[in-house]
């Protein structure tokens, strides 16, 4: 599907468009030019791993997208299913000894392919109602919060297991709804009149932190936890109140305008922040890169590099800056799951585990493959299902006989808990952050053991 004349006529104008890339923002040639296609990252690719194809590994999307600025190939649909078909887990990025950015070149690619092929139809509707007018506006992901908690409270949602109305939908969406969390009140609005949350005890620093979107919505319990640790070590912790989505989602979507706006908006929603934590990977990974999405807005790009060196994962700024061991036991039998945007796009891997073991009572087992991907990507598990199905049923049969599994990113948990159902296994699904907050509570006997088994 190449561009008609009109579409030409109306397309933006670009000054660095490079070959068939005819917007702003095309792939950036530094990315490509140490790859030899040496084939190292084979083996590392999930979607390699399962179809076998070139174009569906990461040396074979490198190839393509630099096809296409050399002009020998156009953008269209045989292009695009191959660049949307990755996961963006970075894994081949770890893998390679040139350190080459596949998921930078693949973002950027998406950028370019949005402009020439737009979705149309209903999933043009769905994708601008999420990602424009829902994600954006923190109101309305708050009433949409509340929607889903009516449903889980009301017995609509007994109801409508029992009758199996469920299953009209898609066996995937079947699927996650029957690993939703229970969604409680989101921090930003039970912290709303409070300018800094106080450290308990002495202070030693201020941070602020990011509450996310979906992550404030469905996983408040997980903030927090974060919020109990962060103040228990001596930190004192600003939410500021203009921050809004990370634009993960919309970066991965080919949304890159969307993204740069969005991005715009946290830069100055934590100006005046020394440390900005994140407690969900894809978010961190993606604030971390926000220069990225301002390599033709010099300005702005000098102010997202600076922004970038405040971003920080919450289990790196609690080993870094120290924090209590706690004194009770959580007895459990533990694995953990790297997320691809934690291990492979931060690299922050020893920290957490560090972290599970200085809990009394934890015992740690090895997971193989522990930082191949599970599938969720953002959206990927909605978008491509018989994909991340494919990918999740590898990931499950590396999960050892544990107890739980701890992670540091909710569509990993919510990914993971998938997994768990659909395989018949019986473990608790917990970020990192939630098991030394209940360490510290179990200190003045708040939580009990049944709580969390």
């Amino acid at each position: 599907m190449s561009m008609t004349e009109t579409e030409l006529k109306q397309a933006p104008p670009c000054t660095t468009s490079l070959g068939n890339y005819l917007w702003k923002d095309p792939p950036d040639e530094n990315k490509w030019a140490d790859c030899v296609h040496c084939g190292m990252c084979l083996e590392s690719c999930p979607t390699y791993e399962l179809t076998g194809q070139e174009q569906h590994s990461p040396r074979g999307r490198v190839y393509l997208i630099k096809a296409v600025a050399e002009g020998k190939l156009e953008v269209n649909e045989q292009f695009m299913d191959p660049v949307f078909a990755c996961l963006d887990c970075r894994a081949c990025t770890t893998a390679c000894p040139a350190d080459v950015d596949v998921g930078g070149l693949i973002e950027e690619a998406r950028g370019q392919i949005r402009q020439a092929i737009p979705l149309k139809g209903w999933k043009g509707t769905v994708s601008k109602f999420f990602l424009h007018g829902i994600f954006p506006h923190q109101n309305r992901l708050n009433t949409l919060g509340g929607m889903l908690k009516f449903y889980q409270k009301s017995g609509i949602q007994k109801v409508v297991r029992k009758t199996k109305l469920i299953n009209i939908m898609p066996e995937h969406l079947v699927q996650m709804e029957a690993i939703m969390p229970e969604v409680n009140k989101p921090v930003r609005k039970k912290y709303k009149n409070q300018s800094v949350i106080k450290a308990k005890g002495e202070t030693k620093r201020e941070v602020a932190m990011l509450t996310g979107c979906i992550m404030d919505v469905m996983f408040s319990d997980i903030n927090e936890s974060t919020i109990n640790v962060l103040t228990r070590n001596g930190n004192d912790v600003k939410i500021p109140e203009n921050q809004t989505c990370c634009g993960a989602l919309h970066v991965h979507a080919g949304d890159r305008d969307m993204g740069r706006q969005l991005a715009k908006q946290n830069i100055e929603a934590f100006k005046d922040a020394e440390k900005v934590i994140v407690n969900a990977a894809g978010c961190g990974c993606m604030m971390q890169e926000y220069a990225e999405l301002f390599r033709e807005e010099p300005e702005w790009h000098k102010e997202a590099e600076e922004f970038s060196k405040k971003v920080v994962d919450i289990s790196k700024h609690l080993h870094d800056t120290g924090y209590e061991k706690p004194k009770a036991e959580v007895k459990t039998r533990i694995t953990y799951h790297d997320a691809c945007h934690l291990a492979h796009g931060q690299g922050v891997r020893k920290e957490p585990r560090e972290i599970l073991l200085d809990i009394p009572g934890v015992e740690m087992v090895h997971m193989p493959n522990a930082d191949r991907c599970c599938g969720s990507a953002g959206i990927y598990n909605i978008t491509n299902p018989e994909m991340a199905d494919a990918v999740l049923e590898s990931k499950m049969e590396n999960v050892p006989d544990v107890d739980m599994i701890s992670m540091g990113n909710p569509g990993c948990m919510l990914q993971m808990a998938v997994g768990v159902q659909k395989y018949g296994r019986n473990q608790k699904i917990v970020h990192t952050v939630q098991l030394l907050d209940w360490a510290y509570q179990n200190e003045k006997g708040v939580v009990n053991d049944e709580d969390k088994n």
